[in-house]
């Protein structure tokens, strides 16, 4: 029977050096002629154990942590001899890992166990079940599940999903768009890049149920620029998409058209703002919008568009397989379902952590991360990116739930967290971020463009 060894290919793990592992088990298995197929599956999101080689087993996987090449031969010597938890790297079943046993995972399901460009791994592990219900249903039906589901914005706005789809469903057009905003810029973030290089299928699954809802027929992903692994693996799956019928004129024999186009987006901060990524894409210079009109009446090409992040279309899949319910169920207040929180900065385990809302910060700096990677005491995080606030060990009770942060005069906006210890010089922080906004500011609001002109 042929064994499988999955190696990440996601960027995290290639920047620890996947992809020379990759390399090493091939020449390994080819040189002992053994029966091994080397799947290049996502990252499972633990980037502290990256790269984290699983092989299959009668028993579930087995994972190696942090392996090098250098490690490939004693490696393969002892996942064959039957003792694959006496290796100094093993970390044993990988499901049993803490870090990613007690998370909720709805959104990143798959990522880490399916090879992301393989449309068979996506249906084997519920791919398209959502789009399947979907096309049972008229669009006023989608968006009301949508609705109750109680989805709000992952990309920083929290803005009800079903409220904004609703609106354009309602927009007489002969054209609507679908636009996902791929352009994650803010610090410390990373599921966008990570769903799309792991699992795409789910975000084009996702922007197809949203075509149907509102009655799309094209598509755009305004992908950040530097992320060209997540443009080289997108781009294949759209290709397999269309291929297989997902995509394109008759859309599962459903006679209903629609399609994608992946954008490269133009390297501007400012373009993560939906309005000014809106005048990238007709070519212009990203400048915000003056709103009214918003994008869901008058959007890209000023046609009604519906404007989601990659978390947010990804999620969508999950809500139609099984119901508004299932997803509402997890969460707290208004703050439903969950959100693949990020972790980064001066923290010992770092990495995705998907949690539904109502987990605390020292939940996740301290059972999930494990505390500074310097070992020293965490003194403040920032989360929001460089306009988010940064809160104070005091406040690590705080709940992750955005109303309960915006009352703390905080934001959770796309979930990214960036850890300091005591060493932190906070005047130099609250320096820097504003450096970074006054270099990123497009310059329009009065405010914004006289108060930083001194930094």
């Amino acid at each position: 029977m042929t064994t499988k060894i999955f190696i990440p290919r996601d960027s995290s793990a290639i920047g620890l050096g996947a992809n020379l592992v990759a390399d090493a088990f091939t020449r390994v298995v080819q040189s002992n002629n053994a029966d091994v197929q080397i799947v290049r599956n996502g990252s499972r999101g633990l980037i502290w154990m990256e790269p984290l080689v699983e092989v299959e087993t009668e028993t579930g996987r087995q994972g190696y942590a942090n392996v090098t090449s250098n490690d490939v031969d004693s490696l393969f010597k002892t996942m064959f001899a039957g003792a694959s938890d006496h290796h100094e790297k093993s970390v044993g079943p990988v499901e049993e890992i803490p870090y990613l046993k007690n998370q909720e995972r709805l959104c990143f399901a798959r990522n880490g166990i399916t090879d992301p460009t393989s449309i068979e791994d996506y249906l084997g592990n519920d791919g398209y079940r959502g789009l399947k219900v979907a096309l049972s249903l008229d669009a006023k039906s989608i968006v009301e599940i949508v609705t109750q589901s109680g989805l709000r914005g992952r990309g920083g706005a929290a803005f009800p999903t079903g409220i904004k789809w609703n609106t354009v469903l309602n927009c007489p057009s002969d054209q609507k768009y679908i636009v996902c905003n791929a352009d994650e810029g803010d610090s410390g973030t990373f599921s966008d890049r990570m769903t799309i290089e792991g699992d795409p299928f789910a975000l084009i699954e996702g922007m197809t149920i949203a075509a149907l809802a509102v009655g799309a027929t094209k598509g755009y992903v305004y992908l950040r620029s530097e992320y060209p692994h997540a443009e080289e693996v997108f781009t294949e799956a759209l290709l397999i998409a269309r291929a297989h019928g997902y995509l394109g004129e008759n859309v599962c024999g459903s006679k209903r058209s629609f399609d994608i186009e992946l954008r490269r987006a133009a390297g501007a901060y400012i373009c993560g703002e939906e309005t000014s990524m809106l005048e990238s894409l007709e070519g212009k210079r990203g400048l915000v919008r003056p709103k009214p009109p918003l994008p869901a009446i008058s959007g890209l090409f000023g046609q009604p568009t519906v404007v989601n992040n990659v978390v947010t279309l990804s999620s969508i899949p999950f809500i139609l397989a099984n119901g508004a319910s299932a997803y509402k169920d997890y969460g707290m207040g208004r703050s439903m379902g969950t959100l693949p929180i990020q972790l980064a900065g001066n923290i010992k385990r770092g990495g995705l952590v998907e949690k539904a809302f109502g987990v605390t910060l020292n939940e996740l700096l301290y059972d999930f991360g494990g505390g500074s990677a310097s070992g020293k005491p965490i003194r403040t995080l920032q989360i929001g990116g460089p306009l988010g606030a940064y809160i104070p060990e005091s406040q690590f009770d705080l709940k992750l739930d955005y109303e309960t942060f915006s009352a703390a005069g905080a934001m959770i906006g796309h979930g990214g967290i960036v850890v300091f210890d005591q060493t932190v010089n906070m005047a130099s922080m609250a320096r820097f971020a504003m450096e970074f906004c006054a270099i990123e500011s497009c310059g329009k609001c009065t405010p914004c463009r006289l108060s930083l002109i001194h930094i």
